[in-house]
């Protein structure tokens, strides 16, 4: 099944940049953004229940945004970081769905995450202060944007058919 194309909007800014190009600003791609979104927080989401059933923790929305439960101290916070990079992986297959263009693939993982800070900083009431949470959100961006890359940059570069059926005579 064929994903469907988000990026038909790409040029909506229509601003021309030096060289001759459109310049496409991710605040010019909502189609890509929204729905990128969503991949984050459900299959986080999912992704924390999972590993909280195995050790029957209780859920909660601090583990989502609470920078405090991500540390190596503590079981919860290994297990959160471990939710954590689980689920930039199924982003990177986010991206593939949505995105599908590999150089496009950073700036919607940046622009993702920020808004997962924003989202953090709003719950808190302050940014985030621990070194942890920094460390597993660098992390989390660069599987996201490497692994989602690698997925779009095969798929741009599969092979064209090359229909050798019935010629016309021009």
């Amino acid at each position: 099944m064929e994903p469907f194309d988000f990026n038909m909007y790409e040029n909506v800014a229509g601003s021309r940049s030096a060289g001759g190009g459109y310049v496409t600003g991710i605040l010019f791609s909502p189609s890509g953004i929204y729905p990128l979104s969503k991949v984050l927080a459900c299959f986080l989401g999912l992704w924390l229940a999972g590993v909280d059933s195995l050790v029957q923790n209780n859920r909660s929305l601090d583990q989502i945004f609470s920078y405090e439960v991500l540390g190596l101290s503590s079981l919860q916070g290994r297990l959160s970081m471990m939710a954590f990079i689980l689920n930039s992986l199924t982003c990177a297959i986010g991206l593939w769905f949505f995105i599908r263009r590999g150089k496009q693939c950073l700036d919607f993982t940046v622009t993702v995450h920020f808004f997962h800070m924003i989202g953090c900083w709003i719950y808190n009431s302050h940014l985030p202060a621990a070194l942890s949470w920094w460390l597993v959100n660098m992390a989390c961006i660069a599987l996201m944007a490497v692994i989602g890359e690698y997925l779009c940059m095969r798929t741009e570069l599969r092979a064209i058919p090359v229909n050798s059926g019935a010629k016309s005579n021009l």
